[in-house]
């Protein structure tokens, strides 16, 4: 079992920069890619990016160049990078954890744990 708990949302106005965190507890979790999902009011869950248990990283087409993922493995902490916010950033933002190998990561089915969430809103 893992759980996993984000921090790191807020109201930020655009052009602003946000780092949100995913702290990730009862796994190794060097075991674990860890992937990033956004979810826009009226609309499905979003794929941002990913963090593989292998140290690559790789993003949705929509932020690259503007959101990075890192994570400290000693920590047991993902990290989400976002720089020069758009007002359509604004989303609730997921953490995830998978174990699997060789499956399409943009799937959220994909993802064996979740945390709750954590809001971000971008004012224009």
């Amino acid at each position: 079992q893992v759980t996993l708990v984000e921090s790191g949302g807020g109201l930020v106005q655009a052009g602003g920069s946000l780092r949100l965190s995913c702290a990730a507890s009862g796994r190794t979790f060097s075991t674990l890619s860890m992937g990033w999902f956004r979810q826009a009011p009226g609309k499905e869950r979003e794929f941002v990016g990913i963090s593989r248990n292998t140290g690559n990283t790789y993003y949705a087409d929509s932020v690259k160049g503007r959101f990075t993922i890192s994570r400290d493995n000693a920590k047991k902490t993902v990290y989400l990078q976002i720089n020069s916010l758009k007002p359509e950033d604004t989303a609730v933002y997921y953490c995830a954890a998978t174990t699997r190998y060789y499956v399409d990561y943009e799937k959220y089915e994909m993802y064996d744990y979740w945390g709750q969430g954590t809001q971000v809103t971008v004012s224009s």
